[in-house]
């Protein structure tokens, strides 16, 4: 009996965030759709409809039937909302992921706006996971719409490279949740992250070693994941835009230009080799929370607004930590100034907690170490070092970690107060 073949597979949904709003709204298919700036506390369009159409009583079971002119369009948003993404026939205008809502307004002025709504996107998340783990149970969680998952000895895994195993994983997907996902498999998961892209959306693409030169080489550098702005511009001032140039490249002239440790990294990816093993289960670094405002703030005149703000995002990381079981040490703040020039701040603690208020008060003294003359248009919260609460609690038997909770005792006036305090 012959050797399998490694066989990975990378699994993307296809604009996840906007395919679980168009299950809500199926009256929005086929549009552009965009997806970005507040969140959903309640749904608008029906206490819209309630109030401008008394004659029945809307509900969230009329959400499919609320007639399109009640959905706010992108034409003359003001704001500092990014997108978060958006649906294929609004990216056909050049409106993607990470833009400003203001641009995308100029680009597709007629393209419908939605608020996101991640517990909703997390609990399709969790749905279309379960369904890949019941047929292929080595799966890598890689994010809300991402895995990975080794074929290698899963039945189907290899028949025609792994394409039938790939056409049963979208369907259940599919039938289960209504979500579309595209599907690359390959040797391993850089190549198998490529071929997921190939043929978005609903796309199954195979990539086989010998395909190399045909299937990948052809490619720009930046479709090698790692490969960013700044060293693609680098690439390209050396002549090399395409992965095929890259390969053509000894190791040698490699780390002349760029090192020993990444050289050798970047030769092995242009040839396709990837190691890397499909983790079922990794432990994480650091949580966080930030927001980005409407318009730019400064510390002092917008002191009683920035104190809500941060007491909130304080609460949200210690509430994150404490549903996942984890304790951490290291306490961060991240600002972004109006320039998009961005800071970082922070400090360890003498033992793990959870507590929002030690959360807050760490975070405060980080604040007293930034310089926040200027306005800025993004605050954010971070705990590191983190640590599994059962493991803290068995490491430091006579001074259990805080857990504590999320409620911060502080009234709204006090969070004002504290913020000034902190600052000055």
């Amino acid at each position: 009996m012959s050797a399998r073949i490694r066989r990975i597979a990378h699994v993307d949904m296809d604009a996840f965030y906007a395919s679980v709003e168009l299950l809500r709204y199926p009256q929005l298919k086929g549009l552009p759709v965009v997806i970005g700036g507040g969140r959903r506390s309640e749904d608008d369009l029906l206490a819209r409809l309630n109030q401008t159409r008394p004659e029945r009583s809307w509900t969230t079971a009329d959400l499919g039937r609320i007639p399109l002119d009640f959905f706010p369009r992108l034409a003359g948003y003001t704001g500092r909302g990014v997108i978060t993404t958006a649906t294929y026939p609004a990216r056909q205008f050049g409106v993607g992921s990470a833009m400003g809502l203001m641009k995308a307004a100029r680009l597709c002025p007629q393209a419908i706006l939605l608020p996101v709504d991640f517990a909703e996107y997390r609990q399709y998340s969790r749905a279309f996971k379960d369904i890949v783990t019941e047929i292929a149970p080595v799966m890598e969680d890689r994010g809300v719409d991402e895995v990975y998952i080794d074929f290698t000895d899963v039945p189907g895994g290899q028949r025609e490279g792994g394409r039938v195993l790939a056409r049963l994983i979208q369907k259940s997907i599919f039938d289960q949740t209504g979500l579309t996902c595209s599907v690359g498999v390959a040797p391993n998961k850089l190549l198998a992250k490529m071929a997921s892209e190939f043929n978005k959306p609903k796309g199954i693409s195979i990539v086989h070693e010998l395909d190399l030169a045909e299937q990948i080489w052809p490619l720009a550098c930046r479709k090698i994941n790692g490969i960013g702005p700044k060293a693609d511009e680098k690439l390209k001032g050396l002549g090399i835009a395409t992965i095929g140039q890259l390969a053509a490249k000894d190791l040698a002239w490699l780390a002349r230009h760029f090192g020993p440790r990444t050289s050798a990294w970047l030769h092995d990816a242009a040839h396709g080799r990837d190691e890397r093993p499909v983790v079922t289960q990794s432990e994480p670094v650091s949580m966080s929370r930030e927001t980005t405002f409407e318009r730019d703030l400064h510390a002092l005149h917008d002191r009683a607004e920035l104190g809500v703000i941060f007491t909130r995002l304080c609460a949200q990381v210690a509430d994150d930590l404490q549903r996942k079981g984890y304790v951490g040490r290291t306490i961060g703040i991240k600002l972004r100034f109006s320039d998009f020039k961005s800071l970082t701040r922070d400090l360890t603690l003498p033992g793990p907690t959870a507590d929002a208020q030690a959360i807050r008060n760490a975070a405060g003294q980080c604040l007293k170490r930034a310089p926040l003359a200027r306005r800025f248009r993004l605050l954010g919260v971070r705990v590191g070092g983190l640590q599994r609460l059962e493991e803290a609690q068995s490491s430091m038997p006579n001074q259990p970690p805080s857990r504590g909770s999320t409620e911060l005792l502080a009234t709204t006036a006090e969070a004002e107060d504290s913020w000034t305090g902190q600052l000055f």
